[in-house]
């Protein structure tokens, strides 16, 4: 049996019970897209593409940190009102008083 757990809480959350929100996050650089009639060359453009994948690249073949990657939270009712109040937690940060040095 399959048990899940608020990520932000850490209350357990009971699937006859408890309502569990999933909360994804996608993270990608953003690309302009070109105009049409921008480009001389489409095989210009191809050789572009191909010199991005290959600095992307490591030294395994994979792509590295610098493409889109998705993370999920669980959350519980409360901490998603939370959430869904302040998703990139300003609140939390105005908090805090932190010194000019």
């Amino acid at each position: 049996m399959v048990h899940y757990s608020c990520d932000l809480c850490q209350r357990r959350l009971h699937a006859q019970r408890d309502v569990r929100y999933v909360v994804k996050i996608d993270v990608s650089p953003a690309f302009e897209p070109m105009a049409i009639g921008d480009s001389d060359d489409d095989q210009e453009n191809l050789y572009e593409v191909n010199e991005l994948l290959e600095q992307l690249q490591d030294a395994d073949g994979n792509l590295s940190d610098e493409t889109s990657s998705i993370i999920q939270y669980d959350l519980c009712a409360e901490c998603r009102k939370k959430f869904l109040k302040d998703p990139l937690g300003r609140d939390v940060l105005k908090q805090f008083d932190f010194s000019k040095n």
